[in-house]
């Protein structure tokens, strides 16, 4: 049965896809911390602070030398994948006969336990450690930054293309998510529970354009796609499943599933979430 016991303050913890959007910012946080860390990742990528290490989820030779003295993971599941658990339960099984105690996942907010995808792994993982915890974000603000598909058709045209209608999200930045995960981690006593993070405000897509209208100081607008104008225009660019759980995602937030905030961030790390406009002005600079 889980206990109450925290992993020793002296442990290491094995941050796989530590190169990705919140594994970089857990990295750098828990080695600002003074924490023992591994950055995982396929090219064994160093980052300052932390031991580099080289980890492929389809490739098992990697997984001895990242386990080897490590007692806590972040698990971020391999990229694209509809069907992790194949992937990733043999992992974790290794990982407990290893020594792991403690194993903090990132999912998703519009994924319950025993859903698709990672809800697989959420409803087994606390049979398979003592500690755990599953953190389930909204969607995230860095999604209209860099090369991310959003990001790309406002500076192309100006547009945010989505089939979510006038649906609402509690968008969250990456920042907010990384300091909750390196509480899940590192605190005295484990969570042993699903953390749903948000921002403090609901937002739709339109009133993101109004935002980064008025942060870019160029009209930004909203334009709306069916659900197969959303899916056809995914598939162009990623397998025709992939695509279409994506716009399905857009359906649902059409619908209201992902109308909600939460006080997660506060509650865990003892500051608010911050807000989409200064997560805008802060990237514009």
């Amino acid at each position: 049965m889980p206990t109450d016991t925290a992993p020793s303050a002296t442990g290491t913890t094995l941050a796989i896809g530590a190169t990705g959007t919140t594994g970089k910012r857990v990295v750098t946080r828990l080695a600002a911390g003074g924490h023992r860390v591994k950055a995982a990742s396929r090219g064994g990528t160093a980052l300052d602070g932390a031991e580099a290490v080289r980890f492929d989820w389809y490739d098992p030779a990697t997984f001895g030398e990242a386990l080897d003295g490590t007692d806590r993971v972040y698990l971020v599941a391999p990229v694209g994948s509809l069907d992790p658990a194949d992937i990733m339960l043999p992992f974790l099984e290794r990982a407990r006969t290893a020594g792991v105690r403690r194993a903090v996942l990132l999912s998703s907010s519009a994924i319950e336990a025993g859903g698709p995808a990672m809800g697989q792994i959420h409803e087994a993982l606390p049979g398979l450690f003592d500690e755990w915890a599953v953190l389930r974000p909204s969607w995230f603000m860095q999604n209209f930054t860099g090369d991310q598909p959003h990001a790309l058709s406002i500076r192309a045209d100006g547009t945010i293309l989505t089939a979510t209608g006038a649906g609402r999200v509690g968008f969250v930045d990456a920042d907010d998510i990384a300091a909750v995960a390196v509480h899940a981690l590192t605190d005295t006593r484990a969570p042993n529970s699903d953390l749903v993070i948000t921002g403090p405000r609901a937002l739709s897509y339109g009133d993101v354009a109004d935002v980064l209208s008025g942060v870019m100081g160029r009209t930004v607008t909203h334009r709306q796609l069916t659900y197969e104008q959303m899916r056809d225009r995914l598939a162009a660019v990623m397998p025709a499943e992939y695509a279409a759980m994506l716009a399905g995602m857009d359906r649902s937030i059409a619908e209201g599933t992902e109308d909600r905030t939460t006080d997660t961030v506060e509650r865990v790390t003892g500051r608010p979430a911050g807000t989409f406009r200064a997560f805008a002005e802060r990237e514009l600079a």
